[in-house]
């Protein structure tokens, strides 16, 4: 057992790849403002005009479609996987060295990009462009008056910004986000890809609560990092900081109302049979 847990911590935190892992503006896949600005602006574009003119062929009975679906799903689920196990390991490797201030402040003006969290933190950032994908299995599904709303084109495109914001500004609060939200990501990718094999499990209301349980979670931690910031020699990124907390705040708002007519109108029918 200590033999196994010694291969995936390698894995996961110590390989060179990763513990040596630095983000550079301009020269590292996807650093720059130019890139984010062109993906973002690409997938609204895309998404906006396959919606609007109806290009693509309904495919919500086709087999090929339903594997398509299972597969992103799966890979998306084991990815999210990693990224909370590796961060937290990583996390875990770097607490004792820093105290456990350092999880949530990083020290303002010194701290860089590099080292194995934020590693894990640059496969995120990628893995919300992968999950632009979403969309492309919901156009193709034949569901987009239903599933493809404002809150998920608004979140799929946020998103992106937000984790761009996190490397580039090194951003306080870093670990808390990818951990949370990859685990959230987990519980959400397996029940998709459950659907997506043709078992609806009843617990996609659970996926909508931790949704908002990882909000406001975050929103609470930060609250710690704000105390952290002023009492002492100040949190990186605290730009960055606020432009996701605005984010999340906004994702909370419209996850609250989406929970509201979707769920509590459903236990009123229920109710009411």
């Amino acid at each position: 057992m200590e033999a196994l847990l010694s291969t995936v911590h390698y894995w996961l935190v110590d390989h060179p790849a990763i513990s040596q892992y630095e983000w550079k503006e301009g020269h590292t896949l996807g650093a720059s403002p130019l890139f984010v600005a062109v993906t973002v602006i690409s997938y609204l574009s895309v998404t906006l005009s396959l919606r609007r003119f109806a290009v693509l062929p309904d495919l919500s009975s086709a087999a090929t479609l339903r594997y398509a679906a299972a597969t992103h799903n799966v890979i998306l689920c084991l990815l999210s996987l990693a990224m909370a196990a590796g961060c937290t390991l990583a996390t875990l490797r770097q607490t004792p060295i820093h105290g456990r201030r350092w999880v949530v402040c990083f020290p303002a003006a010194v701290t860089l990009p590099r080292g194995p969290v934020f590693f894990w933190a640059y496969v995120f950032y990628l893995s919300k462009i992968l999950e632009f994908r979403d969309t492309l299995l919901i156009l193709l599904s034949g569901s987009c008056s239903r599933r493809l709303s404002f809150l998920h084109v608004f979140h799929h495109a946020g998103v992106v910004v937000g984790s761009y914001a996190l490397l580039a500004t090194a951003q306080s609060m870093l670990p808390v986000a990818v951990v949370t939200n990859a685990a959230v990501h987990v519980l959400m990718y397996a029940y998709y890809f459950l659907c997506a094999l043709g078992h609806r499990p009843r617990w996609k209301k659970l996926v909508t609560d931790c949704q908002i349980i990882q909000f406001v979670f975050g929103n609470t931690m930060s609250g710690l990092m704000l105390y952290y910031h002023f009492t002492g020699s100040g949190c990186s990124g605290i730009w960055a900081w606020f432009f996701n907390t605005v984010f999340v705040a906004l994702l909370l708002t419209m996850f609250l109302d989406f929970h509201s007519t979707n769920y509590s109108s459903k236990k009123r029918k229920d109710h009411d049979n």
